[in-house]
């Protein structure tokens, strides 16, 4: 009879508890939908982009891309080139980013070397113009391209009796002592790409001797181009300052366009003398570890469409790598480029350029 009794109850208890399991049914299907919705529910995605200090785009731009992607941007302004691929690398391990733009030829072997991007074939190198190289592997695309050149400030020279220096081997005379500044090619890409110009123009064995001499000509050396070209060269320094700087054939555009006052032509030049402008490449690729593998390939195709394309012309003041995007009038009027740039082999750069900046760096700052 007990045992009887102890059957009722147990069957009982489980009728019970099968009942409350099917009171709760409903509510089990309803959490399940929140987590779906929740899924899908469209939040935005961050995407992280190191750049150089440089690096400019139009806010419109980044918001159609944000708005198409349903992403937020953000970018980690890290220096210079040569400064900012250094935070890179360093932080390859644990990486801060999503995307790096902004590495150019002079450092591009270091990078690979160092293995920080993950590769990509993007569609849109399409449409890129025939004589860009393109990188092995794809790790990385090119964006756009620029002449590295000595820019002179005009009125300096109107002021002076001196004539614009013609040639490498002009910046040694000593009437031009202490008028040049020059970005330390250790972390900066102007800077390196000067470097490289001096080596192509006096090869291997006489482009220190070249550096020598420069330095007791009373060269100026700082690190960066944003230092040499706002805080040293004489267009914004004043008489202090030096009248020749490291830039781009661009910048005498840059500064005609965007001058307050309305002036007739640039205040400043580019020398174009015999090996004096480097061809610079600039590359983005998506550094390796990013936790938004998508997102990054849609802003690495971002980077090669024609809207962004032709925004970077008067953003940066490059060139367009894309070939379906025209130089606005306004620019290609008063931009020039030199028809013979200088230009190493990128394999040659790798096995020395660690060795070069070394050797500058005692001839010149030691």
């Amino acid at each position: 009879m007990k045992f009887v009794k102890l059957l009722f109850i147990v069957l009982l208890m489980t009728l019970l508890l099968a009942g409350c399991g099917k009171e709760q049914e409903p509510e089990d299907q309803i959490i399940d939908i929140d987590a779906s919705e929740a899924l899908t529910s469209g939040e935005p995605q961050e995407l992280v982009v190191m750049t150089h200090d440089s690096f400019s785009v139009s806010e419109s731009v980044i918001a159609a891309f944000e708005e198409a992607n349903n992403a937020t941007v953000s970018f980690v302004r890290s220096g210079d080139a040569g400064a900012a691929l250094n935070r890179a690398i360093l932080s390859k391990e644990s990486p801060i980013a999503d995307v790096f733009f902004g590495v150019d030829n002079t450092f591009l072997s270091r990078a690979l070397d160092e293995e920080i991007f993950e590769p990509y074939d993007s569609p849109n190198l399409i449409n890129i113009q025939e004589g860009i190289p393109l990188v092995e592997g794809f790790y990385v695309v090119p964006v756009d391209f620029g002449d590295v050149c000595i820019n002179y400030d005009k009125n300096y020279f109107w002021m002076n009796p001196l004539f614009i220096p013609q040639t490498l081997e002009d910046f040694t005379k000593s009437e031009y002592s202490g008028l040049l500044v020059v970005e330390n090619p250790a972390t900066s890409s102007p800077g390196l790409a000067f470097m490289l110009a001096t080596i192509a123009h006096f090869g291997e064995d006489g482009y220190l001797e070249y550096w020598a001499d420069l330095r007791e000509n009373g060269l100026v050396v700082v690190n960066d181009w944003e230092t040499a070209y706002y805080g040293n060269f004489s267009r914004y320094a004043g008489p202090g300052g030096q009248p020749m700087v490291v830039s781009y054939s661009t910048s005498p555009a840059a500064e005609w366009l965007f001058s307050e006052k309305d002036i007739g032509e640039s205040p400043t030049g580019s020398i174009f003398g015999p090996d004096t402008c480097y061809r610079q490449f600039e590359y983005a690729g998506i550094l390796k570890g990013t936790q938004n593998r998508e997102l990054a390939e849609a802003f690495i195709d971002f980077l090669l469409d024609e809207e962004f394309q032709t925004d970077l012309i008067m953003q940066m003041f490059v060139y367009p790598v894309n070939q379906e995007v025209d130089l606005p009038d306004e620019f290609n009027d008063v931009s020039l480029t030199t028809e013979q740039p200088v230009m190493l082999d990128p394999d040659y750069i790798a096995e020395n350029r660690d060795r070069w900046i070394q050797e500058w760096d005692e001839t010149v700052l030691r």
